[in-house]
């Protein structure tokens, strides 16, 4: 069984929701992202969401921008970012998944020899953030051809009816946007819960939810319906600003990780 679909299967099994932190790969620096991983699973972290850079990122606030920036002034490429996966694939049991522009898979040859390169060096899923739903087909196809999870994103904008149909075409788990406008840290609870109900309603699919999540309370405010919660610029923001930032990383996770309160305890 895929790695993502593992992870959720054993969260339903022991009402514990899931926590997947966000990295920019080449951030901090362009090979911290073994310790980075290493630390974030010693945190509490189940799967982890690994940021391709890429010079127009899509919905993405100022920190996850200026992160991905300086990794291409670095030099960081995909095959750097695949031989670093590669590298600490086997003392981890993390789940990872890609996320990458369709620019990037377009300049690698196109969905299929993306997805090869990506499982080969230790990936167990994508998030193309600006993949049209309607273009989605192709890429759930390579996915799938390449034991992927293929994680497709539902904004606030989008119709129930839409919702369901992308929680349905997506496997591993689908990725409900908590908020409008960009990434960054936000001070409110997320309101998912109308949102998270109607899904359930037509789709099995398992749900984690992202957007300006940045504290353990917030956290807990999501995996209150949703099985996993996502958070991105708040972990950037701190291992940015960090002397060492695999500890900073880990110790912020564990902060965040207070809040996997088990479903069970929510009802």
């Amino acid at each position: 069984m895929n790695r993502i679909d593992s992870i959720f299967k054993q969260s339903k099994e022991t009402g514990m929701p899931v926590l997947l932190p966000f990295v920019c790969a080449g951030s901090p620096t362009h090979d911290s992202l073994p310790n980075l991983l290493r630390a974030l699973e010693s945190g509490g972290a189940s799967i982890v969401e690994v940021g391709f850079p890429y010079s127009d990122p899509v919905a993405d606030g100022p920190t996850i921008a200026a992160a991905m920036h300086d990794a291409l002034e670095r030099g960081v490429t995909p095959d750097m970012i695949f031989d670093q996966v590669r590298g600490v694939r086997d003392s981890i049991k993390l789940g990872l998944v890609a996320m990458v522009s369709v620019s990037i898979v377009n300049a690698m040859g196109g969905p299929d020899s993306f997805c090869a390169k990506a499982k080969e060096a230790g990936f167990d899923g994508c998030i193309f953030p600006d993949l049209a739903f309607g273009e989605s087909p192709t890429y759930q196809e390579a996915c799938k051809a390449h034991g992927l999870t293929l994680s497709l994103l539902v904004s606030p904008s989008t119709s129930d009816e839409r919702a369901v149909e992308i929680a349905n075409a997506s496997s591993g788990f689908v990725y409900l946007l908590a908020r409008a406008g960009i990434t960054g840290e936000r001070k409110d609870l997320p309101d998912i819960a109308d949102r998270v109900r109607t899904i359930r309603r037509g789709s099995q699919t398992p749900i984690a939810c992202g957007f300006g999540i940045s504290t353990s309370e917030q956290v807990s405010a999501v995996v209150e319906h949703a099985n996993g919660a996502i958070v991105g610029s708040a972990l950037v923001r701190r291992i940015i600003d960090a002397p060492n930032p695999a500890q900073a990383a880990e110790e912020f996770v564990t902060e965040l990780a207070l809040g996997l309160v088990s479903m069970d305890d929510h009802v």
